[in-house]
């Protein structure tokens, strides 16, 4: 629990989606400190004694929950709602799975898999991935953003202008967001923590893992923001960095075949050098890999790289 904090958001105050006829959990002022309990993406369905067979049973309409929504005085459209994300208490437990049909390599790996993990949430070390693997962590909220402007219900899956499903591992301790406001209150929600994720998070699922945010909410005033932008504290990648990468690319027309190559490259010469099935190769990919797009210009190819830190087995 947050002893600073100016306000606590308990976890069952939690919803599904976007909706800016939602009920605030809490009415605030600019510039309080609150302190949120998330759930993870599968809203406690995958637990730590959770076996292959409950990823095929998951209930759709039960993933990504986010705490709030939050209604911060004084917002109105044309603001921003500035976000600085204070730090997370982890809980220890994470999974990552190959859910069929989604994910970048979904017509490759077309079966439920998955992988629990462990880790110290005191010291954040690196999980242990299988015998040899070990994954270094960097929490963050992959789900952070404001009710959108347009009526009814809209679903969580998709990243929006107002933030969302962003995923974006740089929303880690440290970083400050800066997120449209499109109504009233702005009515800000977060959830669908992460111990770890590569850029990309290619399997679609990273370690996802239950955890406390603490963030402090505050106004710029006729920002006129278009999309989120964001302003990390320092470096990114230096949890990372230290024995350098093992990299594939993907050449040609179409970014998303050529992130699709990248990929499968890396999927295979990882299971190859390490003896690892396949699809555990994949799944450990997308918490510590990165796709980045490195040459977009010299048309009529482009140039997709992904990038492995050999940290994880040296």
């Amino acid at each position: 629990m947050c002893s600073n904090c100016d306000y606590t958001i308990h976890g069952r105050h939690f919803h599904y989606g976007w909706d800016k006829s939602f009920e605030p959990a809490q009415r605030v002022a600019p510039g309080s400190t609150v302190f949120f309990e998330c759930h993870d993406s599968s809203g406690g369905q995958l637990t730590a004694t959770s076996t292959v067979a409950d990823v095929s049973t998951l209930d759709f309409g039960r993933i990504n929950p986010v705490t709030g929504p939050i209604y911060v005085e004084g917002a109105e459209p044309g603001d921003a709602l500035k976000v600085t994300i204070e730090g997370f208490e982890p809980s220890g437990f994470g999974w990552t799975a190959n859910i069929p049909g989604f994910g970048l390599l979904a017509e490759d790996f077309k079966d439920p898999a998955l992988t629990l993990w462990r880790y110290d949430p005191a010291t954040l070390g690196a999980a242990a991935f299988g015998a040899h693997g070990r994954v270094p962590l960097k929490p963050f909220a992959g789900t952070i953003g404001v009710a959108p402007a347009e009526p009814g219900h809209h679903s969580v899956v998709p990243p929006r202008r107002v933030g969302g499903n962003l995923d974006i591992r740089d929303l880690s301790a440290g970083t400050v967001l800066y997120l449209p406001v499109e109504v009233a209150g702005a009515l800000f929600s977060v959830g669908d923590t992460h111990a770890a994720q590569g850029d990309g998070e290619v399997c679609g699922t990273a370690i996802e893992s239950p955890m406390n945010v603490t963030l402090t909410l505050d106004l710029v005033k006729d920002a006129r923001l278009k999309m989120p932008r964001f302003t990390t504290a320092g470096p990114v990648t230096r949890h990372l960095d230290a024995r350098g990468y093992e990299v594939t690319t993907g050449v040609g027309p179409d970014l998303m075949t050529g992130a699709r190559h990248a990929v499968a490259d890396m999927v295979e010469l990882l299971a190859g050098r390490y003896n690892l099935n396949p699809v555990d190769a994949y799944m450990l990919v997308s918490t510590c890999g990165d796709l980045r797009i490195s040459e977009i210009v010299d048309m009529p190819n482009w140039v997709v790289s992904f990038y492995f830190p050999r940290i994880v087995f040296e």
